[in-house]
């Protein structure tokens, strides 16, 4: 059997309620990576591979982008970056095989949302091990710290799920995220405009490693990565208040 046509591929792999989703869909795959993934989809689907192994390798390919920045100079920045891309690539191939195949399950989606916690906490903690430079000491602990934040951030969105899920709850949709508070509302336009909270993600911040790497290599030096990694952690954890403070201010639990 023949590979089955894109146009036919993308009506059942990329729904259009998915795409258009402002919380379903990271801004790299609609920019990029789902047109590079639909042409790897249509050569899966005709291969025994199953979308959980799929997964599995999406969770693979996280955790080495975090081991990667273990390795010193732009070499590890750098093969961090096209790890955290192919995290991103099997993130979106996993569930367009899925589909294809009709073959979602939970164990899927459990592992998939436990490979983005994992490859975005081993970013930051492997990011504190390049700071550190020998791997131990304050750095390392605040890559560490800055993991936690991560985890924290994705945790407390997740659990807006289960919550309302134990309530006997539909899934939220978009227009449930906007605060009921005016003030709230107004200071989460202002930083959604700058998208600054997009570094607490893996893939904005394996490019931003990438450009500190870039500096260390200019200067000498290992403040560069510092520098950034200090700013990582800071903006995480403004974040994780802020983000806490907009879930119970919007209509998600009610």
């Amino acid at each position: 059997m023949g590979a089955p046509a894109l146009e036919e591929l993308r009506e059942v792999c990329q729904p259009q309620a998915k795409m258009a989703s402002r919380n379903g869909e990271h801004w790299a795959g609609r920019l990029y990576m789902r047109r590079i993934s639909l042409r790897a989809t249509r050569h899966l689907v005709r291969t025994p591979v199953t979308p959980d192994q799929l997964t599995w390798t999406m969770v693979v390919c996280g955790v080495a982008s975090g081991a990667a920045l273990m390795i010193p100079g732009l070499t590890g920045a750098i093969l961090a970056v096209i790890l955290m891309q192919l995290f991103l690539l099997f993130d979106c191939v996993d569930g367009e095989v899925a589909r294809w195949k009709g073959q979602n399950s939970a164990a899927g989606i459990y592992v998939d949302r436990l490979g983005a916690y994992l490859a975005d906490a081993a970013l930051m903690a492997g990011a504190g091990y390049r700071a550190a430079e020998s791997g131990v000491g304050g750095w390392l602990s605040v890559g560490i710290a800055t993991a936690l934040g991560v985890v924290l951030l994705k945790a407390s969105t997740d659990l807006v799920d289960v919550a309302r899920a134990r309530r006997g709850l539909a899934v939220a949709d978009d227009e449930s995220t906007r605060p009921r508070s005016q003030g709230v509302a107004t200071v989460r336009r202002i930083a959604a405009a700058f998208k600054i909270h997009r570094v607490t993600n893996g893939i904005e911040a394996s490019l931003v490693l990438l450009v500190a790497a870039i500096a260390d290599e200019l200067t000498g030096g290992i403040d560069p990565t510092r520098w950034a990694l200090g700013a990582l952690a800071v903006i995480t954890w403004v974040m994780v208040p802020a983000h806490l403070l907009s879930i119970l201010s919007s209509s998600r639990l009610r």
